[in-house]
């Protein structure tokens, strides 16, 4: 039976397998990128909120001075929002990380175990050779022998 036949299962899990490491592979950097993204607009909108000019708020009218708190508070609100989606993006990109190892390695084991057989394959072939090997010294000899004895002693 051939190398090819032999392995036909194997590979076809190993082609699997890859896939699925490369699928996952693509999620993970696709939710570090989208955690990147998150962090950095809960920054920015926490940095709106340290920003703000204090000083600037005592020549406001009451209805100015009510319209910019209303404003302050949205936009203190839409940073915890930012920082609670950050820390969500965060957990999935752990999650995603995990799958992405897991599949790796599954992968890893289908490959090393597709090496081992065609090591073990090179080895039965190398040791066939060395008996084949053996086999023609041994009827060269024995011909050697018989045609002329005189050699063998």
């Amino acid at each position: 039976m051939s190398a090819q036949r032999e392995d036909a299962g194997l590979d076809a899990v190993a082609r699997v397998r890859g896939v699925r490491e490369q699928d996952d592979r693509i999620g993970l950097q696709l939710a570090l990128t989208e955690a990147r993204g998150l962090h950095a607009r809960a920054e920015q909108l926490e940095g709106m909120l340290t920003e703000v000019p204090t000083d600037s708020l005592l020549a406001l009218t009451p209805q100015e001075l009510l319209a910019h708190r209303i404003a302050l508070g949205r936009v203190g609100e839409a940073a915890r929002e930012a920082a609670h989606e950050a820390q969500t993006a965060d957990v999935v990109s752990a999650e995603a990380r995990v799958r992405w190892e897991a599949a790796k390695t599954r992968l890893a084991a289908v490959e090393r175990l597709l090496e081992v057989r065609v090591a073990r394959r090179r080895t039965a072939a190398e040791r066939a050779r060395a008996k084949e090997a053996d086999d023609l010294a041994a009827q060269r000899w024995l011909r050697a022998r018989t045609v002329r004895p005189e050699v063998a002693r």
